[in-house]
C-alpha cells in the first residue's frame, strides 16, 4: 500500500485534547509560585504574564491573583500551620510544599471555596505533576489539616518569633520594625500587608475633572471614589481601571496614591526646566509634565541607566500626551554633574533606587528577598546621586528626594547626611492636605502602608538658598 493510501485509510490526525488542568487557576498559581521560589520573577510580573497568555477567564484570573498574592504574603504563617503535619515526612519536594501551602491558604482564607473542592483539585494537580504517591500524600496532609485544625500561635514562647510568624515577616525585619515603630504599629503594619492592595489611578485634570472621571467610569460599570491622599487620585472599588476608555485615551493612568504626592511637592511652574534623575517607568515624570508648557520653555529631562527603561518612559509620555515636554535620556544619575552645567535646572526630583519595602503589599515577595546588607549598600548609592545632582540646581530651586521605602537609613539619615555636607540646602514644607500632614515629622513625610492602605513612601523637599 502506498503512503498516500495509508494516510487515507487512517484519516486526518485528530488534535490532542488539552488536559483539563491547563486552564486551572490553582495549577497556574503553583507554577507561578515555583518561579518566585527560584528567584526567577516577581509575583506582580507573573500575574501580568499569565493574563497576557490568555489561558484563564476573568473569574479564574481573579482567583489566581488572590491565591498567588495571599500565599506569598502569608508564607511563613502557612508553613507554621503545616509544620505539625509534615514532621514525620523525610523530604517534601518543593512543588509539593508549595501546593500544600496554596491549598491551606484557600482552606483558611477563601470562604467561598469549599474545602472538598480545594482538596480534590490539589490531589488532581499532584497526580498531574507527580504520581499517585504524591497525590496520596497531599490528600492525607490536607485531610488531617481539615480534621485536626491549625496549631495555635500561642504556643510560641518567644514574642518576637510569634509576631514574626503572625505577620509573616522575616525575624530580622520584624526586629528592625519593632525598634523603629514599637509592637502595636509593627503588628498593624504587618497585618495591613496581608490585605489586598487597592488599585488607584491619577486623573489628568487638564482633560477631565476627577468628578467627571468617576462618573465616566461608572458608565462602564467601574466603581471608583476620590482619593483622600491626592487631589489627582481615584481608587477603584470594582472593575478594571486599565481597561477603561479614559485609560485608553490617556486621560488617566494607574499609579499609587502616595506616589502622586511627589510631583506637586516640586511646585513646578509652566516654564521650569526639571530633572527627573531616576525616572523609569515614568509615572512621576508624566505627572510633572502635566504642570509644564512647552510654549514657554517648560521641559522635564527624564533619566534612567537602562535603555529599555528609557523606551518605557517614551511610551508612557506618548500615551499620556506629554511627549512635547518629556525628554528621556539614558544616563547614570550618579554622573549628572558631569553632563549638565551648574545651576541648570529649576527643579530636581531624585526618586532614588531603594529597598522597596513600601511596596510589600503589591510585591509580597520583597520581604523574603531583602537582606540587612541592602541597608548598607543602598544609602551609599542614594547619596552619590544627591551629591551629583546638587550642583546642577539653580539657587532658589527645589530638590525633592523620595523613596518607596520606610527605613530611616534610606530616608531621614540620607537627607540629614546630605544637609550636613551641603549647607546651601534647607528643608522646606511639603505641600499636602491636612490628613497627610499628620504623617510629617521634622519636615519629612513618611507614609506607612497601614495608614491609608497605600504603598509606603517617603518625601522630603530641600531648597537651595
Amino acid at each position: 500500500m502506498t503512503e498516500a493510501n495509508q494516510n487515507r485509510k487512517k484519516g486526518p490526525k485528530q488534535p490532542k485534547k488539552a488536559h483539563p488542568l491547563t486552564s486551572s487557576a490553582r495549577l497556574a498559581a503553583l507554577e507561578a509560585l515555583e518561579r518566585v521560589e527560584k528567584g526567577g520573577a516577581y509575583s506582580n510580573l507573573l500575574i501580568n504574564e499569565v493574563v497576557k497568555r490568555g489561558q484563564l477567564n476573568e473569574k479564574d484570573r481573579r482567583l489566581l491573583t488572590e491565591i498567588l498574592y495571599g500565599t506569598i504574603a502569608r508564607q511563613m504563617l502557612l508553613d507554621y500551620y503545616l509544620s505539625p503535619f509534615l514532621k514525620k515526612s523525610k523530604k517534601v519536594d518543593t512543588w509539593v510544599r508549595l501546593l500544600l501551602r496554596l491549598s491551606v491558604f484557600q482552606m483558611v482564607y477563601l470562604d467561598k471555596v469549599p474545602d472538598h473542592g480545594i482538596i480534590n483539585e490539589a490531589v488532581e494537580i499532584a497526580k498531574f505533576r507527580g504520581n499517585p504517591g504524591a497525590a496520596k500524600f497531599v490528600n492525607g496532609v490536607l485531610r488531617n489539616v481539615q480534621r485536626q485544625g491549625l496549631p495555635s500561635l500561642d504556643v510560641i514562647k518567644d514574642p518576637v518569633e510569634r509576631l514574626s510568624i503572625e505577620i509573616s515577616m522575616p525575624r530580622w525585619l520584624t526586629e528592625k520594625l519593632l525598634a523603629q515603630l514599637g509592637e502595636d504599629e509593627t503588628r498593624k503594619l504587618g497585618l495591613s500587608l496581608l490585605e489586598p492592595s487597592h488599585v488607584s489611578a491619577r486623573v489628568d485634570t487638564r482633560f477631565i475633572s476627577r468628578e467627571a472621571a468617576i462618573a465616566s467610569l461608572a458608565e462602564e460599570g467601574i466603581e471608583a471614589v476620590a482619593s483622600v491622599v491626592s487631589p489627582y487620585g481615584i481608587v477603584a472599588q470594582k472593575g478594571f481601571l486599565a481597561g477603561s476608555r479614559l485609560f485608553k485615551e490617556g486621560k488617566l493612568t494607574v499609579q499609587d496614591e502616595s506616589s502622586m504626592l511627589v510631583a506637586p511637592a516640586l511646585q513646578v511652574a509652566p516654564s521650569h526646566e526639571v530633572l527627573d534623575a531616576c525616572a523609569a517607568p515614568g509615572g512621576k515624570t508624566t505627572h510633572i509634565a502635566t504642570f509644564l508648557d512647552s510654549e514657554v520653555g517648560g521641559s522635564v529631562t527624564a533619566l534612567d541607566i537602562h535603555q529599555q527603561k528609557v523606551k518605557l518612559i517614551e511610551e508612557n509620555a506618548q500615551r499620556l500626551h506629554v511627549e512635547d515636554v518629556v525628554f528621556p535620556e539614558q544616563l547614570d544619575a550618579r554622573t549628572v554633574s558631569e553632563h549638565f552645567r551648574p545651576a541648570y535646572f529649576d527643579r530636581i526630583l531624585v526618586d532614588a533606587p531603594c529597598s522597596g519595602l513600601g511596596l510589600m503589599r503589591r510585591k509580597p515577595d520583597i520581604k523574603y528577598q531583602k537582606r540587612p546588607a541592602d541597608f548598607e549598600r543602598l544609602p551609599t548609592i542614594q547619596r552619590e546621586i544627591l551629591d551629583s545632582v546638587a550642583p546642577t540646581l539653580k539657587p532658589g530651586g527645589l530638590l525633592v528626594y523620595s523613596t518607596c521605602t520606610i527605613t530611616p537609613e534610606e530616608n531621614q539619615q540620607v537627607v540629614n547626611g546630605f544637609l550636613v555636607d551641603h549647607p546651601e540646602f534647607q528643608l522646606q514644607p511639603i505641600a499636602v492636605n491636612e490628613l497627610v500632614q499628620e504623617a510629617i515629622v521634622g519636615e519629612m513625610l513618611t507614609i506607612y502602608p497601614q495608614r491609608f492602605m497605600t504603598d509606603g513612601f517617603f518625601i522630603s523637599c530641600l531648597k537651595k538658598v
